[in-house]
């Protein structure tokens, strides 16, 4: 089973809202999702579908596929994992749904018709004609986002910066098109570093943001050793090559790692965002050539916010944002 378009469906009252794959002339979805679609359990859709398939009702190798599905790999930095994951085709999704929710699979059997029918006679999905590597990048900052706002309430700055990311974020998403690789392309970017930050010289420049600007005597004060961890992690390689080898991948580990690690009894955010400018200033990427800055400082504010309630699993598309909102064509 190859790759298909990604169809975005939602119930009426915007209940419920699947990213539905679209092969075969026909409708895929996951077994988690079918129970997300009927409102139930994934077990009970186990059920289900063993009865549907025992009584001769449906064949399984004609409605199931399997899917070879990419992942992080959990316990290895910079690895992945492949887990096969099964689909169902709408007829076995159909079947499901008049035993556990009729109302929802009408529903869905008339939208899933509709599309269907789009497909057959314009060659494409109308809806929804949008790169799957581009709309999982996509959907994972937003996921990010929902975080936040669930989260915090936002003051005016805040949300004015939150939006300015998912705005420049869009130039992220375009220049995807030139590429055909299946993840954000970091590029744009400098190759060339000015300055190496160390630990110490790190702490140095905390110690002058407490004395320049005050703070609590827990301000900058470590509680381990993660902030040494962090710093080394900035210049870690892998077969003899940096795992962050530009600039600006570099600075946004920094300012991920400062923010999530909470190496200190006070300040992280605060910290890490000035260690961010810090790192770029001393590399000579924090102004554009016309003067202007390359990151505002609403839109540092709403990014230190993102990341720390950001989950770990997140942190690839973390970087992403960061870099593409820091490289050369901004």
């Amino acid at each position: 089973m190859n790759k298909g378009e990604i169809i975005i469906y939602q119930t009426t009252d915007g209940s419920i809202s699947l990213d539905v794959k679209l092969e075969q002339d026909t409708i895929w979805l996951t077994q988690k999702q079918i129970a997300e679609l009927f409102g139930t359990k994934r077990p009970a859709i186990t059920k289900h579908l063993k009865n549907i398939f025992l009584s001769g009702e449906l064949e399984e190798n004609m409605v199931c596929s399997i899917l070879e599905h990419t992942t992080r790999h959990g316990a290895m930095t910079n690895k992945t994992q492949t887990t096969e994951v099964k689909y169902y085709n709408l007829d076995a999704i159909l079947s499901v749904g008049y035993r556990v929710n009729s109302k929802n699979a009408t529903q869905f059997r008339i939208w899933a018709n509709k599309i269907l029918k789009e497909y057959l006679i314009k060659g494409y999905a109308v809806k929804d004609n949008i790169k799957l590597e581009q709309y999982e990048d996509l959907k994972q900052t937003i996921k990010v986002l929902a975080n936040v706002l669930n989260c915090k309430t936002l003051e005016y700055s805040e949300a004015t910066g939150l939006l300015r990311i998912v705005t420049d974020y869009t130039y992220a998403l375009d220049t995807l098109d030139r590429y055909d690789y299946q993840q954000l392309e970091i590029n744009q970017t400098t190759n060339k570093e000015q300055f190496t930050v160390t630990y110490e010289s790190a702490m140095v420049a905390i110690n002058e943001l407490r004395e320049k600007f005050g703070g609590s005597s827990l301000f900058g004060n470590e509680k381990d050793q993660s902030f040494k961890s962090s710093i080394g992690t900035i210049y870690q390689t892998f077969g003899g090559k940096d795992l962050y080898p530009s600039v600006e991948e570099k600075a946004a580990i920094l300012l991920y790692l400062a923010t999530k690690n909470h190496s200190f009894s006070d300040g992280n955010k605060r910290i890490a965002a000035f260690l961010f400018l810090w790192f770029m200033e001393r590399n000579g990427i924090l102004y554009n050539s016309d003067g202007s800055k390359r990151i505002g400082n609403n839109t540092l504010v709403a990014l230190t916010l993102m990341i720390a309630e950001s989950r770990t699993e997140e942190m690839d598309t973390m970087i992403k944002v960061i870099v593409n909102l820091i490289n050369k064509n901004n």
